[in-house]
């Protein structure tokens, strides 16, 4: 077995996404819907072991961290508070020769200048009128554009409005999930029985009017978070901060991502109350980019929704008896980020035999598919009835596929290509000595097991 040199492109990951339902995009018999996608049959079992995976992670193997799972939409007062209805925004200009909107921070970064997305309207349109030499349309090459102005990303939204006046009567779908943690924080305090330090988490999903959609589910419209919230005693920020960033640094590397494809990368440009934040980065085909920020943000969040409510966010310490409002260390991953890292993490083109193949080498906890469970011929009923006996054993421990759609080979090149760790076949031998066929997704070594032990050989093998 030879391994090739990859180049893991966007185009083959995509390829492969659509090829064997991982990814489709949004009312695509519509035409698509930009920045939109569905997750197929494949996809939606690898992000909800994400999914899962990170919930454990966070709230299973911690004794400080209690779930949550807050509604989407929620009183717009919120987004007043939180300095959305405001503050959230991108650069937005507008090519003259064929009218695309687009970011201007990221036509900046693509000409290779620093333009931080936090940076005021003022900033980034002086660093804009310095370099227009240097940029392009991307859509008509032209390099004609508008002064650029900040653009909203709350999504607007109809409910509960009567009049047809959006306007006066403004509501919104969630920009994120943490201002539902925030304006929870006294009802956890009130029933969970935590006591500072303690974090709240959530998955769920959240809604920007992205200017640019690009590079595929890494930008997208609709999205889901992984975030939490972990709130600590004034001056303790620092201690708990450090200590999340190595732990969110270990997540990815127990996901099987190589240490040498991630990096931190701090932010300079602060928002007026953050204390420090960080990114981790992960390579993807079109280079180092954002996959979880790490954030010290102060007591900024709940001192607005405590002034805007008119309720006591704060918290009283039963040792102590101190009184004060938490500050926050925030944790936000995308789900649709990390499964395109894990994807182009795993994706690897190999020779074998004079034929190549695609295999995706995920981590057993994050394949769609354990295992798969073939007899050798479709035609033969009794090695039919004997593999269905097999798969129904198993697949109540495990998400497994029967398959019986082609030659052996075939049905080997599919299941490497979705990941499967373990693909198990019934042939004749099997009928007479309960002997089957396991091979290996990775090595592609065979190795006979008895029908009996099948239970407790992939119990060593699929808890990794």
């Amino acid at each position: 077995m030879k391994k090739k040199e990859n180049d893991n492109s966007l185009e083959k990951i995509v390829s492969l996404a659509k090829r064997r339902g991982f990814v489709f995009p949004s009312s695509e018999i519509y035409d698509g819907f930009t920045a939109v996608y569905d997750f197929g049959p494949y996809g939606v079992e690898l992000a909800n072991n994400i999914k899962a995976t990170w919930w454990r992670t966070m709230t299973q193997l911690r004794d400080d961290v209690v779930g949550l799972d807050s509604a989407i939409f929620m009183s717009p007062k919120v987004w007043e508070a939180s300095g959305h209805v405001k503050g959230f925004s991108d650069p937005l200009t507008e090519c003259r020769k064929c009218h695309s909107r687009l970011r201007l921070d990221a036509l900046l970064e693509e000409a290779g200048v620093f333009a931080d997305e936090k940076m005021s309207e003022e900033e980034i349109n002086g660093i804009f009128e310095k370099s227009k030499e240097k940029i392009k349309c991307p859509n008509c090459g032209a390099a004609d554009f508008t002064p650029g102005r900040n653009f909203n990303l709350l999504v607007q939204s109809n409910l509960g409005n009567f009049t047809g006046d959006w306007s006066k009567e403004p509501t919104y779908l969630r920009g994120e999930t943490c201002q539902g943690i925030y304006v929870n924080f006294k009802n956890v305090m009130d029933t969970a029985r935590v006591r500072i330090p303690f974090g709240i988490a959530q998955i769920g999903k959240a809604f920007r009017n992205e200017i640019t959609a690009r590079q595929f589910i890494f930008r997208t419209r609709e999205f889901e978070q992984m975030e939490m919230q972990y709130f600590v005693k004034p001056g303790d920020d620092k201690k708990y901060y450090e200590e999340w960033k190595e732990n969110r640094w270990q997540f990815y590397l127990d996901l099987g991502i190589a240490a040498e494809n991630l990096k931190w990368h701090k932010h300079e440009n602060l928002v007026f109350y953050a204390k420090e934040a960080y990114d981790i980065e992960y390579n993807f085909p079109f280079g180092f980019k954002e996959l979880e920020g790490v954030h010290a943000r102060g007591d900024y969040d709940l001192q607005q929704h405590s002034k805007h409510s008119g309720q006591a966010l704060d918290y009283l310490d039963p040792t102590t008896n101190e009184k004060f409002v938490p500050h926050v260390v925030e944790t936000s991953v995308g789900v649709g980020r990390t499964f395109l890292a894990v994807l182009c993490e795993a994706y690897c083109e190999e020779e074998v035999a004079g034929e190549s193949r695609i295999v995706l080498k995920l981590a057993p906890k994050l394949a769609p598919i354990k295992i798969a469970v073939f007899p050798l011929l479709k035609n033969k009923p009794e090695l039919v009835k004997k593999a269905r006996a097999v798969f129904d054993h198993l697949k109540l421990d495990w998400r497994c596929e029967f398959d019986d759609n082609g030659n052996i080979g075939k049905r080997y090149r599919r299941q490497d290509e979705i990941g499967t760790p373990y693909c198990l076949t019934i042939d004749f031998s099997s009928l007479e000595d309960d002997d089957v066929t396991v091979r290996d997704r990775d090595t592609m070594k065979q190795e006979r097991i008895k029908i009996s032990e099948l239970e407790n050989f992939f119990l060593a093998k699929l808890k990794k």
